[in-house]
């Protein structure tokens, strides 16, 4: 039953009425001991006088019920508030109800009060949970906030309640509009992906006209128009032909995550294959060596994989030196994640580019020098970081270069992953 606000105070609790100064947030966000009564109410805390707040509190004793209640309205509160006492009540409160906070006691008969952080979390509300105990130890205060408890306060400590409800709720404010911006953030990278796939999709007719007109232009009229003019109508093909390729190099960056894939296991070894097979004729035409370790199977979209190996050994064997290419596929297990490497003797990349190569049409050379629209590794990152992983290179000029990428590891991969090499030790 929702219970109405008491007005006044008691005389006989008059001195709990100190005013304390609000503690500073510590990284754990725990308070062992009370802070004294330091100084008066500031202008600001007087302005939230009478500031409704909606309370649920887990409590099987009512007078510690009317002690929180007091510690509240003593500081500029008007508590709304309901009790419960079991989980079960609990639970249907959150559901029919909206709270602020949490008063939830350590321990009530039947269960324990930190079980409502965990009953608040099946229920996907974020409600913050103050643990309020007669007595509690400070490695099981530890353990409350470490379960996600807002903070806890003693009982015989009560005038610090109002304090760590306000920086509750100030937290729980800051979370919102953090999911507002993070929510605000992917609704306008979904706009700015789909405006790219619909703008690169919808060229792709145009140029085409353009380039097949301007080739048969070219091939009807060269040599038969002065100098100049076979060199324009060069021009317009050249043109043409390249802003094809941007295009469709957009296209593709545009459709990364988005085919609607089901992330499956994926052999590794299988997708470095097929990349190798995919990019066989420069391979054979270069006289590319490449050398693939023992890889792992994981979790991924396998089209994505092949691309993104692809990429990689294709940028190994495109920014090749005078010596015979060569590129090396390998991986580590590091903690939770598998480390892959792409390996190259190539031409290196200073260190100050390290970060600019990963953007989109990032070109460190000239379309002359080497032909492409500089989305390729761009195209990695996007795969890569969409699967929890980061990209970067290790590199100096005329050293070769070595791409890293970082790859979550299942469970279930782990231990096929540790019995492969235990098996092979």
């Amino acid at each position: 039953m929702r219970m109405p606000s008491l007005e006044g105070s008691d005389p006989e609790h008059s001195n709990l009425n100190s005013h304390i100064a609000e503690p500073a947030a510590s990284g754990s966000g725990i308070f062992i001991e009370c802070l004294p009564d330091v100084a008066p109410h500031s202008t600001k805390e007087k302005a939230c006088s009478n500031r409704k707040l909606h309370v649920l509190i887990v409590e099987d004793n009512d007078s510690d019920v009317e002690l929180a209640l007091r510690s509240l309205r003593r500081d500029g509160f008007a508590p709304e508030y309901d009790v419960v006492k079991t989980a079960a009540d609990f639970t249907s409160q959150v559901r029919n109800h909206s709270y602020e906070v949490v008063l939830a006691d350590y321990s009530v008969p039947g269960w324990n009060g930190m079980e409502s952080v965990q009953i608040l979390r099946q229920e996907g509300l974020d409600i913050p949970v103050i643990v309020v105990s007669g007595a509690l130890g400070d490695l099981r205060a530890v353990e409350c906030i470490k379960q996600g408890a807002a903070d806890y306060v003693l009982k015989d400590h009560l005038p610090r309640l109002p304090a760590s409800v306000r920086r509750a709720l100030r937290e729980k404010k800051l979370r919102d509009e953090l999911r507002r911006d993070q929510a605000e953030l992917a609704r306008s990278n979904r706009d700015l992906e789909q405006f790219a796939y619909a703008a690169s999709h919808d060229l792709q007719e145009p140029l085409r006209m353009v380039a097949t007109y301007a080739q048969l232009l070219e091939e009807r009229y060269q040599g038969k128009l002065d100098e100049n003019s076979d060199k324009y109508i060069h021009y317009v093909v050249d043109g043409a032909l390249r802003m094809q390729t941007l295009v469709q190099d957009l296209l593709a960056f545009s459709r990364v995550g988005r085919m609607g894939h089901e992330p499956k296991a994926v052999d590794c070894k299988l997708a470095v294959q097929s990349a190798i097979a995919n990019l066989q004729a420069v391979i054979q035409e270069t006289g590319t060596r490449v050398i693939v370790q023992n890889l792992p199977t994981i979790t991924a979209d396998r089209p994505e994989l092949v691309q993104l190996f692809q990429n990689l050994i294709g940028n190994a064997i495109k920014f090749r030196s005078t010596a015979t290419p060569e590129v090396r596929v390998a991986v580590e297990l590091q903690g939770a994640n598998y480390a892959f490497s792409v390996t190259d003797n190539g031409i290196g990349i200073a260190p100050e580019h390290a970060e600019l190569i990963f953007g989109i049409f990032k070109r460190l050379h000239t379309h002359t020098e080497y032909p492409g629209s500089g989305i390729g590794l761009a195209i990695c990152k996007k795969i890569v970081e969409q699967n929890g992983g980061r990209i970067w290179v290790e590199s100096q000029p005329g050293q070769g270069s070595t791409f890293r990428f970082t790859w979550p590891v299942k469970k279930e991969e782990r231990r096929s992953y540790d019995h492969a090499h235990q098996s092979r030790g």
